[in-house]
């Protein structure tokens, strides 16, 4: 009988998102599953939200979306959320976007989200 392996990396740490980003790359090639973990530590803006893609690589340089919905993470929603990822081959990263629901002054400033983002990964 063979274990099977696994791995949680945190991939942002305390990280203020704000407008659009990508989080580090991670390299996955030897996990069958995955499963993101995005918590929300704060959030500043009216009403502010998060838009993210699981992206996928053969080689960690060139990107492209996999299949599958464009999550939401909203504060307002639960400090922790959740998605699984299956079938991405060799690396692994997040897309996204900050956006604010509810659009106030500009003077106010851009809407922004701090996270802890994990990839807890199983062969």
């Amino acid at each position: 009988m063979t274990m099977r392996q696994s791995f949680t990396a945190v991939i942002e740490r305390n990280a203020t998102l704000t407008g659009e980003f990508t989080t580090e790359p991670y390299e996955a090639a030897w996990a069958r599953e995955a499963r993101w973990f995005v918590r929300v530590l704060g959030a500043s803006g009216r009403s502010p939200r998060i838009l993210v893609r699981t992206q996928i690589s053969p080689d960690g340089l060139h990107w492209c979306d996999l299949d599958g919905p464009e999550r939401s993470v909203a504060p307002g929603e639960g400090p922790l959320h959740s998605w699984s990822a299956t079938d991405f081959g060799g690396w692994l990263r997040l897309r996204g976007a900050v956006v604010d629901d509810a659009p106030g002054d500009p003077a106010d400033g851009s809407p922004s989200v701090k996270v802890l983002i994990y990839l807890a990964l199983k062969a």
